[in-house]
């Protein structure tokens, strides 16, 4: 009785990390919010279809879609996955949640035509779409846009993961949890 009382009251281990973060946070739920509002903004067009022909051109565009939501699953679990192991709500995890969510909302046009272009062009699947004649579309600039947006996220999360490693003590990390967080910042060639 007296062990299941104190395993009850232990955190739960995943993948050999204790999940600190159990609760979900005011910060957490915000954050749930904008990347529901971002995925809203990728999906809904202006236009409620009246025609058949019209409904089956929208439901093409949703191989894009399906990318852009990929992405976005992608970055949303890696969040949920931090906030868990680690629960920390400070001002620095605040601020930089706040970097991740304006990042994410940025990039959302330049995410959504990069993949209207890869579906139209790359796949060479007809989904209704089809650049302004006349309209240039500079790849190179499109992937610097692009790039800089995935460098942002990647920098973000690599500053969360240096601050719970430099929160190591207070959450204490044990061995395993702190070669993980190292290995996420680039910290295993230093002792």
């Amino acid at each position: 009785m007296i062990r299941r009382a104190k395993l009850k009251d232990m955190p739960e281990v995943i993948e050999g990390f204790r999940m600190r973060g159990t609760e979900v946070s005011r910060m957490e739920a915000f954050a749930d919010c904008v990347f529901g509002f971002g995925l809203t903004l990728i999906v809904v067009q202006l236009d409620v279809p009246k025609r058949f022909d019209e409904l089956w051109m929208t439901m093409r565009g949703f191989l894009g879609f399906a990318f852009c939501f990929a992405i976005f699953f992608g970055v949303w679990s890696r969040h949920y996955t931090y906030c868990r192991r680690f629960g920390l709500q400070d001002a620095q995890v605040r601020i930089l949640t706040a970097c991740l969510l304006f990042v994410m909302l940025a990039y959302l046009y330049p995410l959504k035509f990069l993949t209207l272009i890869f579906v139209t062009f790359v796949l060479n699947f007809d989904i209704g779409w089809k650049p302004v004649p006349g309209d240039h579309i500079d790849m190179a600039m499109l992937f610097i846009v692009y790039g800089v947006g995935f460098a942002a996220i990647q920098l973000v999360f690599t500053l969360l993961y240096l601050h719970a490693y430099k929160m190591r003590e207070r959450l204490q990390l044990d061995e395993l949890e702190t070669l993980d967080v190292r290995s996420r910042v680039g910290m295993l060639r230093r002792a």
